[in-house]
This record gives structure tokens, C-alpha cells and sequence, in this order.
């Protein structure tokens, strides 16, 4: 591939029709509300419960940081090389041809996208339900054998409901979804910068949970590594700018600056916000505490006050929500313009130019997942899979910039060759001792990975009879 072929890719413009684009400001916050999202709020006290250190946890949110931001920068330098919507699928399918692409894109839709949403749509139901007195336990489960197939609750009828809504937003229009998008991360913010400032300055904490100091040992163990498959999950949608490609006002820009500006953000959030768990909660108080944050605001103030931010996670999650539902359907869209995927999904809406059919499908998949609450298992080994893509597409930037090292873009990786060696290692290093560790975990996703296999080859071999 030559430097002039990349050169008109770097300012390649929309598709036809495509008249709105995100601004840097919409790309940033698109970032920040796919990275905030039920993580942070979970996973605390089961990395303390693994690490049994609040020193050592804080350093494991801060390499997950590291691992994020160094990704943010080799993925800043793939955008502007090629913007176009579609992220680690088209980045892929340039370094390392179709197969490893569809197969990216593939778990994508099952692991990166349509999971999460179910998962944050329940929690979102979670926590709405009980600030208005309950609900969650009433219902009609079908079993067969004592498996339960479908579940219809106020709880699952809520998050259907959800994820219906924002599909059909960001299914009407970029601009609309956009805005909507905006209104409810700097809600979120907001929302973290007030539990931040409120609880470390009039919070009834004690520095006494900060004690004792670490043993440099623990932050090379395998629980270390471990918890990182976590915090992985926690970090995830770092890259959420590079997906959109074209439909962001120059990309070659944007798409880098809105990468690292929002993931160094979500990184001090992410560090403060856990400062204040631990000054709210002792590690043996927050030690496999599910709703970390919702025991930490009790401590910190009370459970009138408690109530408040209680609500307030739960409407911050709405932004996570559009956010997955906004950024993975480009994906799907990209699979059907290379005709490796059902060529309806390739089709845009003639007015909005959005791909619609393609939000439809995730929307499909999100709904069984709630209504059968099998989106559980996919989230066990979401973070494995995930780190897996990322890892190769950093690595094909190596190659890339192997064949062709005369690039002529605007930005270009810091820190390389060190930057995207360290992600690699960091991310080989996370997969290791999930191996070691999650056996089961990691044939799930291999199982995964396989399934997408089979039907990239059905795509391959029947072009002309994929259409819905």
C-alpha cells in the first residue's frame, strides 16, 4: 500500500448523503461515555478482594490507565490513517486481511457491543426500581429442566424499554443522537466530580483505610494480572472515536485528540473516584461488595444522601447505554460494505444517513439478552476476547508502519515503537494469566472466536446469496 493511497484515505469524505459529523467536543464525550459506565461502579471490591490491598488496587487502576492510553495513542495514529467507520475492523483488514477483521467485528457484536448494552440496560432497571421502592423480584420466569429461557420482570420490561428508545434516537439522526449523547456524559461528570469533591471533603471516611503500605511483589503477581482483566473491562471503550471514521469533522484531527483527551479524562476520574471508595469503606467493607459505589455513598453520607447518587448512577448509565448503541453498529455496517456480512446491514437511511438496519440487529441481539440472561457468560470472558483485538490491532500498526514508514499523516504514535510494545506486552501479559488462571473463561471466547469462523467462511464463499 502506498503513502499516496493513505494520503486520500486520511481526508476520505462520508458517504453520500452524510451531511452531519461529530465535532471534537461530541467525539471526546463519546469516548468518556463509553469508558464510565458499570465498572467503575462494580468491580472495586473485587479487585480489593483479589489484591486485599487499597495501595495495590490504586496501582492497578493506574496501569489499566497506562494500558488504555498507550492503546488511545496507536489507536489515534490507525484513525487518522484510515477514517472510516468500522475501528479494529478496518484497521485489521488493512494489517492483516479479512479473516482476523470479520472475526473482530464478529465479537464485537456479541461480546463488545450487544452484551454490554444488555448488561447496563439491567442495571440501569436495577437501580431505578429500587429508588422508586422495589420491583425487581416480581415477575414470570419459563424454565425447561430448571433452566430458565425467558424472564419477564419489571426489570428486564424496563431495560427492553431503553434499549427500544435510544435505538430509535440514534437510529432517526446523528445530529439528535449526538446531542442526547452529550446531555448525559456531562451529566455523568458532573455526577463524578460531585461524589469526588463531596466525599473527600465532607465525607465521614477515614485515612485509616489507606493503611498498609504494599509489598512491591503483589504488583507483579497473578492476581495483579488478573484483576487487570477487569479493569480492562472498566477501560473498555477507550477506542470508541476510532469506530466512527468518516462520520467525525476531520478525522486525521479529531479522531486522535478525541482519543487521548478522553481517556486521560476517564483515567483521573477513574483514580479519584476509587480514592474516595476507599476513604468511604475499609478494604474488608468493600471486599466483594457488587454495588461499591452504592456502600461507599451510605458511608460517606447517609442513606438519605446515599439515595440521591444512587438515582443518579442509575440515569449516568443511560449515557453508557447510547454510547454502545451509537459506536458498534458502524462496525456491522463496515462487515456489509466488504459483503462479509448480510448486505441489508450495509444500507443507510436516505434522510439520516445512519445505518439503521445495522442498530436494529444489535438492538435484536441486546433484547434476547436481557429477556433470556444469557449476556452473563458473554461478560465473563468479554474482557479476554476484547484485549485479544486490541492487542493484534496495535500490532498491525507495526506492520503498517513496516511496509510503508514514509506516512505523511497529521499525527503520528508518541513514544513509537516504545508505546505500542508496551500495550502489546501489557495486554500478552493479561491474556497469560487469564489463561493460567480462567481456563474455562478463555475457551469460552476461543468458542466464540471459532463460531464467527464459520460463518465468515459462509459470507466468503455465497457473496451474491447474503442478502436478508
Amino acid at each position: 500500500m502506498k503513502s499516496a493511497v493513505r494520503a486520500g484515505l486520511e481526508e476520505m469524505p462520508a458517504a453520500p448523503g452524510r451531511r452531519e459529523r461529530l465535532g471534537l467536543f461530541s467525539a471526546t464525550i463519546l469516548v468518556v461515555a463509553n469508558m464510565v459506565g458499570t465498572g467503575i461502579f462494580t468491580t472495586s471490591g473485587f479487585i480489593i478482594q483479589e489484591l486485599g490491598n487499597p495501595w495495590v488496587m490504586l496501582g492497578c487502576w493506574a496501569v489499566g490507565g497506562l494500558f488504555a492510553l498507550t492503546g488511545a495513542l496507536c489507536y489515534g495514529e490507525l484513525g487518522a490513517l484510515f477514517p472510516r467507520v468500522g475501528g479494529e475492523y478496518v484497521f485489521l483488514r488493512e494489517s492483516f486481511g479479512e479473516l482476523p477483521a470479520f472475526l473482530s467485528g464478529w465479537v464485537s457484536l456479541l461480546v463488545g457491543f450487544s452484551a454490554p448494552i444488555a448488561a447496563a440496560s439491567m442495571a440501569f432497571a436495577v437501580y431505578f426500581l429500587a429508588g422508586w421502592g422495589g420491583g425487581q423480584e416480581l415477575g414470570w420466569v419459563w424454565k425447561v429442566q430448571g433452566v430458565a429461557l425467558l424472564t419477564l420482570s419489571p426489570v428486564t420490561l424496563l431495560a427492553s424499554g431503553v434499549i427500544l428508545a435510544f435505538s430509535l434516537l440514534h437510529s432517526h439522526s446523528l445530529f439528535l443522537g449526538s446531542r442526547v449523547q452529550n446531555a448525559l456524559t456531562l451529566f455523568k461528570i458532573a455526577l463524578v466530580t460531585a461524589l469526588v469533591i463531596l466525599g473527600l471533603g465532607w465525607g465521614r471516611g477515614s485515612l485509616s483505610h489507606f493503611s498498609p503500605a504494599p509489598r512491591l511483589e503483589a504488583f507483579f503477581s497473578g492476581e495483579f494480572a488478573v484483576s487487570l482483566v477487569f479493569i480492562t473491562f472498566a477501560y473498555s471503550g477507550w477506542n470508541a472515536a476510532a469506530y466512527m471514521g468518516g462520520e467525525i469533522h476531520r478525522p486525521s484531527r479529531n479522531i486522535p485528540l478525541a482519543l487521548l483527551s478522553g481517556t486521560v479524562l476517564v483515567t483521573v476520574m477513574y483514580l479519584l473516584l476509587n480514592l474516595t471508595f476507599i476513604y468511604g469503606l475499609s478494604s474488608r467493607e468493600m471486599s466483594g461488595v457488587l454495588a461499591v459505589g452504592e456502600k461507599a455513598t451510605q458511608a460517606l453520607f447517609g442513606v438519605r444522601i446515599s439515595r440521591i447518587f444512587s438515582g443518579a448512577i442509575a440515569l449516568s448509565l443511560l449515557s453508557l447505554i447510547s454510547g454502545l448503541i451509537m459506536t458498534g453498529p458502524r462496525i456491522y455496517q463496515a462487515m456489509a460494505q466488504d459483503r462479509l456480512f448480510f448486505n441489508s446491514i450495509s444500507k443507510l437511511k436516505s434522510q439520516s444517513a445512519t445505518p439503521g438496519n445495522a442498530i436494529r440487529l444489535q438492538a435484536g441481539l441486546a433484547l434476547f439478552m436481557v429477556l433470556t440472561a444469557s449476556f452473563e457468560n458473554l461478560l465473563v470472558f468479554m474482557g479476554f476476547t476484547l484485549s485479544l483485538f486490541s492487542l493484534l490491532a496495535v500490532a498491525g500498526l507495526m506492520v503498517l508502519k513496516r511496509k510503508d514508514p514514509a506516512q505523511d499523516l497529521h499525527y503520528k504514535t508518541w513514544g513509537y515503537p516504545f508505546t505500542p510494545i508496551l500495550f502489546i506486552l501489557g495486554n500478552l501479559w493479561i491474556i497469560l494469566f487469564s489463561i493460567i488462571n480462567r481456563p474455562a473463561v478463555c475457551l469460552t471466547g476461543l468458542a466464540a472466536i471459532l463460531s464467527g469462523a464459520v460463518f465468515f467462511f459462509y459470507f466468503k464463499q455465497r457473496p451474491g446469496r447474503n442478502a436478508l
